[in-house]
């Protein structure tokens, strides 16, 4: 989620670009709602017959979105305006997965509630071993699109003359984000702010626009701050257990509120 944040944050240009906001993660859970809610018999056996269902499931919601965002931002040269039809986007996505909720059996809808309180307690190794493969693609791809990446910080005109195959790179940059935050989400939920408040957190610590730096260090530590999170929601010497995205929200959301006012300069 975080490295597919930075990479949302470089193409867009923009500082506020994530999963969550531009409605990737809306987008994924609409897919998997569609695949958990049609019918508790159906989900259940498809998703015991292969891991790869809410995986591509999750994929494909997030891919759409991210598309239609894409398509949009050739007309839309306007961050603000951007941003406010990511989050239209999402509203929409959400309106849809709350019909489905509405006219969903108890049964279904309680596995889907729980999914969408994010947890990374509930993978099995068949899960496991999907995230690996769509994390090692994913971040493979980030890692040889690097030098796009680097070009894509000062604007397509410079990109372009340093020989970045526009198209082709937006295309696969596209494709990268969308398996890693599709991937992440269908199987441990839609986790908030980890894809948005991370990128910023190792600029601060490691005062670098190198994505040949960047990228390794911001897997690290979104592994680190979500592993932190989980232990927080562990309530250590309780037996309760709180939501991953509680925790996840209340550490990044403060972060983000200060990276905004301690820039000012950051134009949303």
């Amino acid at each position: 989620m975080s490295v597919s944040g930075l990479l949302m944050q470089t193409l867009f240009r923009n500082p506020l670009a994530g999963p969550d906001v531009l409605g990737l993660s809306s987008g994924a859970s609409l897919m998997v709602a569609l695949v958990l809610l049609v019918s508790q018999s159906f989900s259940s056996l498809l998703i015991a017959s292969s891991p790869w269902a809410v995986a591509l499931a999750a994929s494909i919601g997030s891919s759409l979105v991210f598309l239609l965002v894409i398509i949009i931002s050739n007309y839309i040269r306007d961050n603000t305006s951007l941003l406010i039809i990511g989050l239209m986007i999402a509203a929409t996505t959400n309106s849809i997965v709350g019909v489905l909720q509405y006219v969903s059996r108890a049964e279904d809808l309680q596995a889907f509630m729980i999914w969408t309180m994010g947890s990374v307690g509930g993978t099995g190794w068949s899960e496991i071993i999907v995230l690996i493969v769509l994390t090692i693609t994913g971040s493979s791809v980030a890692l040889f699109f690097m030098k796009s990446l680097n070009g894509w910080l000062l604007g397509d005109n410079y990109a372009q003359s340093l020989g970045v195959n526009i198209k082709r790179s937006r295309f696969w940059i596209v494709t990268a984000t969308s398996l890693m935050a599709g991937g992440v989400t269908a199987f441990c939920g839609p986790i908030a702010f980890v894809g948005l408040a991370v990128p910023h957190l190792i600029r601060l610590l490691i005062p670098t626009t190198n994505h040949k730096i960047l990228i390794p260090a911001v897997m690290l530590g979104g592994a680190i701050l979500l592993l932190f999170c989980d232990i927080l929601a562990q309530l250590p010497g309780s037996t309760q257990l709180l939501p991953l995205n509680a925790v996840t929200s209340m550490i990044g959301a403060p972060v983000v509120i200060w990276m905004v006012i301690r820039n000012k300069k950051i134009r949303v």
